[in-house]
C-alpha cells in the first residue's frame, strides 16, 4: 500500500491524501488490477468525499512532475455507485433550507434526480411531472428530492416558469449543488468539472441522472438519460413498485410487469418452502421459471 499528502504552497490547495492498493499478482483481471482510495478535502480536516475506483495502471501519471498544481486535486478516477452501495450522505441547501441527506431520508425510499441546468426544456417538463406523481410516491413512503448546479435562488425563480408551462408547481426540495459537491460524489457529473455561473447545459450533459434508495440507504436502482431525452418517471414509479414488493416478498417481476399481475418465485426458494409460501399454488413453466399471484 502505497500512502502520500501533497498541498502545493504557492496555492491555496485543500490536502490531498492518495491511497493506493496494489494487487498482490499481477496477472489480475484489468479491472482488480488496481484500487484507489483517495479522500478528499473541501477545507482542511472537512472530508467531504470517500471514491473508490478500479482503473488500469496506464490511467496513473507516471511521475509527478506530469501532474500541474491544477490538476492535483482532481486527478482521479470516476467513482461508480453500484445498487448495493450505501447511498453517500452530504449536506446540502435545498429550495426548503439545510439537509443531511440520509436524516432526511428518514426511515422512508428515497429518490434523488438531478438535471443539467435550470431554464432548459427538457428539464422543465421532467420537474413539472415529477410534481404532478408525487402523491404517488407519498402513497409509497417514497421521498422526493432534486438537484442541480444552480444555486438555490435560481430553483426558486425557475420553478415559476415550471408551475406556468406544466400547470404543477414544484413541491419537493431541490438541492443547489452549484459547487458541485454532490454531482461529483455521485458520479453525476466529471470529475475534474468546476463549479461556477458561466457553465452551461451542454457542460453538464452527464448528470441527469436517478437514484433509487431503500430506507437502509442502499441504492436499489440507478438510471442515467442523454441531454436529448426526458426520463419516464413513470417507470420509475414501476420500479419503485417492484422494488417495494421484492423488499416485502422475497419476488421478482417479469418483462413489462405492472402491480397486479403475476410475479416470478427466486430460483433461492425451493419447491418445498414456495408450497408453504403459497398454499394456493404457483405455475411451473420450467424448473427454473415459476410464477404466481402477486402476493398482497
Amino acid at each position: 500500500m502505497l500512502v502520500h499528502g501533497e498541498r502545493h504552497a504557492a496555492r491555496s490547495v485543500p490536502l490531498v491524501w492518495h491511497v493506493l492498493f496494489l494487487p498482490l499478482h499481477r496477472k489480475s483481471a484489468p479491472a482488480l488490477r488496481t484500487l484507489r482510495c483517495e479522500m478528499l478535502c473541501h477545507a482542511p480536516g472537512t472530508i467531504i468525499a470517500w471514491n473508490v475506483a478500479h482503473f488500469s495502471p496506464e490511467s496513473v501519471p507516471a511521475r509527478r512532475a506530469e501532474r500541474s498544481p491544477e490538476s492535483c486535486l482532481t486527478w482521479r478516477l470516476k467513482m461508480s455507485i453500484r445498487i448495493g452501495d450505501e447511498a453517500p450522505d452530504f449536506t446540502a441547501e435545498t429550495t426548503e433550507g439545510t439537509i443531511r441527506f440520509h436524516e432526511w431520508i428518514g426511515d422512508k425510499w428515497a429518490i434523488l434526480f438531478s438535471h443539467p441546468k435550470d431554464f432548459t426544456p427538457v428539464c422543465t417538463t421532467e420537474l413539472g411531472y415529477m410534481a404532478k406523481l408525487k402523491p404517488e410516491f407519498e402513497k409509497r413512503n417514497t421521498k422526493v428530492i432534486g438537484l442541480s448546479i444552480d444555486p438555490v435562488t435560481n430553483h426558486s425563480q425557475w420553478a415559476k416558469d415550471i408551475e406556468e408551462t406544466q400547470g404543477t408547481a414544484v413541491n419537493y426540495p431541490m438541492i443547489g449543488d452549484a459547487d458541485l459537491n454532490v454531482a461529483k460524489l455521485y458520479d453525476m457529473i466529471h470529475p475534474n468539472a468546476s463549479g461556477g455561473s458561466p457553465r452551461t447545459a451542454n457542460d453538464n450533459a452527464t448528470i441527469r441522472a436517478v437514484f433509487l434508495i431503500g430506507p437502509d440507504k442502499k441504492v436499489k436502482a440507478t438510471f442515467t438519460y442523454p441531454m436529448s431525452a426526458g426520463r419516464n418517471f413513470d417507470e420509475v414509479l414501476r420500479l419503485l413498485d417492484a422494488l417495494q414488493l421484492n423488499a416485502k416478498h422475497t419476488v421478482a417481476t417479469p418483462v413489462n410487469w405492472r402491480p397486479g399481475e403475476d410475479v416470478i418465485i427466486p430460483t433461492s426458494v425451493s419447491d418445498e418452502d414456495a408450497k408453504k409460501k403459497y398454499p394456493d399454488g404457483f405455475k411451473t413453466l420450467k424448473p427454473y421459471l415459476r410464477t404466481v399471484a402477486q402476493p398482497k
